[in-house]
C-alpha cells in the first residue's frame, strides 16, 4: 500500500499543470491554445514572456525533483536499499508521465524537459549539470531550445557511462530512455527544424500582456 500510494503521489505531483494554472490565474489565457500548444515552460516563455517562463520552469523542475526524492521516504520505511535507484527512477518517470499527460488538465501537458531535469538532478547532479551545459551551449549557438533539449538528452547516456565507468546499467539504461523520450516528445519540433521553420529563442523578447 505504501508503494502504491507513493506511485500515485508521484504521478499527481507531475500532473500539476504549472503552465496552465499560471496562464489562467495571472493572464486569463490557456497557453495550450497558443504557440506550440504545449503546456510547458518554453511555450509559456514565448507566449507570456521571460518571467512567466522561468516561474513555470522552476515549478516543473520541482515536480520531477520532489517526486524522485520520494524514494527516501519509501526507503526509510522499507529499508530496501538494494533497489534504491530503481524506485528513484520509477517515481521520477511517473512525474514526467504526469507532466505530459496531466490528470488535472485533461491529459494535455508539456514535453517534460524541466521535469526530467528535476529527476536527473535528484538522481545525479553531475549528469544534470553536464547536460545543462550542453543545452545552454547549443541554445546559445543555434537559438533553438528544442535542439538544446534534444542534444542534452542525447549526451546523457555517454555522460552516465563515463561517470560510472559503464558499471551502472540501471542509470545508463534510464539515460537512454531519457534521450528517446525527449526525441519522441519533440518529434514535431524535429520536423520544424528539418523544414527550417522552428521558432528561435531570444532573451530580448518582451513580456506580452494578454
Amino acid at each position: 500500500m505504501i508503494l502504491i500510494s507513493l506511485i500515485i503521489l508521484a504521478y499527481l505531483l507531475g500532473s500539476i499543470p504549472s503552465a496552465v494554472w499560471y496562464g489562467k490565474i495571472f493572464h486569463n489565457i490557456d497557453v495550450r491554445e497558443h504557440g506550440s500548444k504545449s503546456a510547458g515552460a518554453t511555450n509559456t516563455l514565448r507566449i507570456l514572456g521571460n518571467k512567466a517562463g522561468f516561474i513555470v520552469l522552476f515549478f516543473d523542475f520541482l515536480k520531477g525533483f520532489i517526486a524522485t526524492d520520494l524514494v527516501y521516504f519509501y526507503n526509510e520505511i522499507q529499508h530496501n536499499t538494494s533497489e534504491f535507484y530503481q524506485f528513484q527512477m520509477i517515481f521520477g518517470i511517473l512525474a514526467v508521465v504526469g507532466h505530459i499527460y496531466p490528470v488535472f488538465a485533461n491529459f494535455k501537458g508539456g514535453k517534460g524537459v524541466a521535469t526530467l531535469l528535476g529527476l536527473i538532478v535528484a538522481l545525479d547532479y553531475r549528469i544534470a549539470l553536464i547536460c545543462l551545459i550542453v543545452f545552454i551551449l547549443v541554445v546559445w549557438i543555434s537559438k533553438y531550445i528544442s535542439l538544446g533539449s534534444i542534444s542534452g538528452g542525447m549526451i546523457s547516456p555517454f555522460v552516465a557511462g563515463y561517470l560510472y565507468n559503464w558499471n551502472e546499467p540501471v542509470i545508463i539504461g534510464f539515460c537512454i530512455f531519457f534521450a528517446i523520450m525527449l526525441v519522441y516528445t519533440h518529434r514535431s519540433n524535429i520536423k520544424r527544424l528539418m523544414n527550417g521553420n522552428e521558432n528561435k529563442f531570444s532573451f530580448k523578447k518582451k513580456e506580452k500582456s494578454l
